[in-house]
């Protein structure tokens, strides 16, 4: 009877530690969320910069391709354009998840 008395207690305490943590834990998680939101603008609009670049690049290389009368320039061009896409709605969905 003893035992069970000392486990309990020994329970009751332990417990009580892990919830007095978890206010650090709950501020940390707080604090990870301000920075994710403070740096998701202007790296949304770094991804955007790149992507915009890549675009122009693809769009040179389909412009290529057409040019020279490859019979793949329909498979590049779709792709192409697929990528852009992706690219503004992987945007606006993240968007819309953080913040």
């Amino acid at each position: 009877m003893k035992k069970r008395v000392f486990l309990t207690l020994i329970a009751a305490v332990l417990a009580g530690a892990a919830m007095a943590q978890s206010g650090d834990g709950l501020k940390g998680i707080v604090d990870a969320t301000t920075m994710v939101r403070n740096y998701f603008k202007p790296l949304t609009e770094l991804i955007y910069a790149v992507g915009a670049v890549t675009g122009l690049i693809g769009g040179i290389k389909v412009y290529q391709k057409f040019s020279s009368g490859d019979p793949e320039t329909s498979k590049t061009a779709a792709s192409w354009f697929g990528a852009c896409i992706f690219l503004v709605v992987v945007g606006v969905v993240l968007q819309s998840f953080f913040l």
